[in-house]
């Protein structure tokens, strides 16, 4: 080895020649790698179509068994409503269901306890295949009271018909249970009265038939999960019904697998790129109609790419045996052209330690050496050019932070920003503070005067960053709008919620909690939407009830409750979002409510309960708490303390 190197520093014509060699394989290496990447790219779009194409004929055919099972239902269900007085033809409408039907599981026609007066407390006309023939008995028993089953009550609990979650359903005849989902739906009379149910039921062993036999590529796989992530077609036999698509995560946190799980659970279709036991996998998924249940196929990386793979390594192979050839041919050709050389790769070196502006010798030439010269040429002004545009992306970079932090200012612009105390107002005294994680944020707080009254809301849009203070801005904008002349906080937020839900594009949501302090009387009027209930500081420190409801901006219907409290004198509400609650450590410990309360108490106890005075007691602690650790979420906080001077109080205390 040693030998050989002397050899190559005594022969310039050799290094030349590798010089040579390496500049052609660095062209080969960037056509190629360039090839490659499109070449991968249109494998990789094949697969997709592939992959997407099988998954949408596998649901077609899953839906338009699910559409006939809701029609043929709905046909009986018709039926059983005009004669619900005989019921020995329930066992012949039941019958005529899978006898038309044979991908239909079972039929059951069931009845509420006692309605036929004759057929004792049950009767459940109820059709099974067995084998090619039908099996029609009577199917409710003190062993099987289908009146307690899911099947039956979901209809009029749901008011609508609906699919199931698969469940284990029992043979009462045999003794023996099959996995099925089903479709049911309320038997009504005249009077729009439920008189009983029907239930048409599909085998998941035939969904799983079905959806298994699906394989674009020799180890890909299919799996199904229903609404809560269980399993119900896995190739690993011993997770189906025992795991969730969220099991693993439990042992070692994986967030693609969670977010894909949460994909398939909302009934998303779309396709994600993860590792799955250790192998780099493409993973399509679509929902199953009206089942509530989600199918995916998995594709290993390996597998869409093994030809290519091979192919790659079969062109890299004659790359190389090229390149040697290319390198003895050189070698014995340019031992002329040696002194040229030289000085163009003098010139190269020098481009490569960074001096990209270097006067590279300039070669009257027209052959392969001539050329060279081009291409290091055309080299260098690329390099040039790239380092100008790296300077303009950095000056653009520059520019959008400037417009982030005029944004910010904006954002907190919009906030109130002069507070009132004691010596402004003798019946309440506010402070608040609002800290983003980022430059903008999805955190807010309000309020204002208006008829003798404190209107104040504060919230948490979902997200952050400028979408959610994008969201942040409609939403108070939506308040002030809407309070202006309104005065029920329930009616406030009623309408703040049809407003956003349906100019919601984009899903966002935000927690908020609105409230109407009168001030003459210290009565409380309000109404949560999925915020965090405030604290009470005044005799002692505790929780203002407040009632379960959704965020604002989902659905645009829902009816927001109102309640009320007595506010006595010296009482501070402090209002805040979950960024203090969930506010973390380096080692990933939350501040959590209790720390909140003890926080509170001490303020109480040393008589600091003021708003400024607590949010900032508040504020140490939590900065004490997290130390070094990077905010995660924005934080704000509201306290108002009622300091209205009364002789009597009218009103009990009360907290509806």
């Amino acid at each position: 080895m040693k030998e050989i190197l002397q050899y190559i520093r005594r022969k310039l014509y050799v290094r030349v020649s590798l010089w040579v060699v390496l500049f052609a394989a660095i062209i080969f290496i960037v056509a190629l790698g360039f090839l490659f990447f499109q070449s991968r790219e249109a494998v990789r779009q094949e697969a997709v179509n592939s992959a997407t194409q099988i998954l949408d004929k596998t649901s077609l055919r899953v839906e338009s068994i699910l559409n006939r099972v809701e029609v043929a239902s709905a046909m009986t269900k018709w039926l059983v409503e005009r004669h619900p007085d005989k019921a020995d033809s329930m066992f012949v409408y039941s019958r005529g269901m899978l006898l038309n039907n044979p991908d239909f599981y079972n039929c059951s026609i069931a009845f509420e306890p006692y309605y036929f007066k004759d057929k004792g407390r049950y009767f459940s006309a109820y059709t099974k295949h067995v084998g090619d023939s039908l099996r029609t008995i009577q199917g409710g028993s003190d062993n099987y009271q289908y009146f307690f089953m899911d099947w039956y009550l979901l209809p009029s609990l749901l008011d609508k018909p609906c699919w199931t979650e698969p469940y284990f359903d029992l043979d009462v005849a045999t003794n023996t249970s099959e996995m099925v989902t089903s479709y049911c739906q309320a038997i009504n009379d005249k009077h729009g009265e439920k008189i009983g149910a029907i239930n048409t039921s599909l085998s998941i062993s035939w969904l799983s038939q079905t959806i298994s036999a699906i394989k674009p590529y020799p180890n890909s796989y299919s799996v199904m999960i229903g609404r809560g992530g269980t399993y119900f077609v896995h190739p690993d036999s011993t997770k189906i019904t025992r795991q969730t698509i969220f099991t693993k995560s439990l042992e070692q946190p994986d967030t693609a697998l969670v977010a894909l799980g949460y994909a398939m659970q909302r009934g998303e279709e779309g396709m994600k790129r993860m590792n799955i036991n250790g192998q780099d996998s493409y993973v399509f998924y679509k929902p199953l109609g009206q089942t509530g249940c989600s199918m995916a196929i998995v594709c290993p990386e390996s597998d869409i790419f093994s030809g290519f793979d091979r192919l790659r390594r079969t062109v890299m192979a004659i790359v190389i045996v090229g390149l040697l050839l290319m390198l003895y041919m050189f070698i014995r050709i340019i031992t002329s052209e040696l002194q040229p050389l030289r000085r163009l790769a003098k010139g190269a070196e020098t481009i490569a330690s960074g001096h990209f502006d270097v006067q590279l010798p300039d070669l009257q030439r027209i052959d392969e050496i001539g050329q060279l010269s081009h291409s290091f040429s055309d080299m260098q002004q690329s390099l040039v050019k790239y380092i100008e545009e790296l300077k303009e992306t950095t000056a653009k970079k520059a520019s959008i932070e400037s417009d982030l932090r005029i944004a910010s200012s904006i954002q907190m612009g919009m906030l109130p920003e002069k507070f009132p105390t004691k010596a402004d107002r003798d019946d309440v005294q506010i402070y608040a503070s609002l800290t983003p994680a980022k430059d903008v944020g999805g955190d807010l707080f309000d309020f204002y005067f208006r008829d003798e009254k404190l209107f104040f809301c504060i919230g948490d849009v979902s997200g952050k960053g400028v979408p959610a203070s994008l969201f942040m801005a409609v939403t108070r904008a939506v308040f002030r709008t809407v309070s202006a002349h309104e005065s029920m906080p329930d009616r406030i937020i009623i309408a703040m919620n049809k407003t956003m839900a349906g100019m919601n594009k984009t899903h966002m949501f935000v927690t908020l909690f609105v409230g109407v302090l009168d001030l003459p009387t210290g009565r409380l009027h309000y109404s949560n939407a999925g915020h965090d209930a405030p604290l009470l500081v005044g005799d002692g420190v505790g929780e203002l009830p407040c009632d379960a409801n959704i965020p604002v901006g989902f659905m645009p219907k829902w009816k927001y409750t109102l309640q009320e409290a007595q506010i006595f004198t010296g009482t501070t509400i402090f209002l805040f979002t979950d960024g203090l609650t969930e506010a973390m450590d380096v080692d990933n410990a939350q501040f959590q409510m209790e720390r909140i309360n003890d926080v509170a108490l001490k303020a109480l106890s040393q008589q600091q309960q003021e708003p400024k005075q607590l949010i900032d007691q508040m504020t140490d602690a939590v900065h004490k708490f997290v130390g070094d650790a990077e905010q995660s979420d924005d934080l704000t906080m509201m306290a108002i303390q009622y300091i209205k001077q009364q002789s009597a109080v009218s009103m009990r205390k009360s907290i509806k």
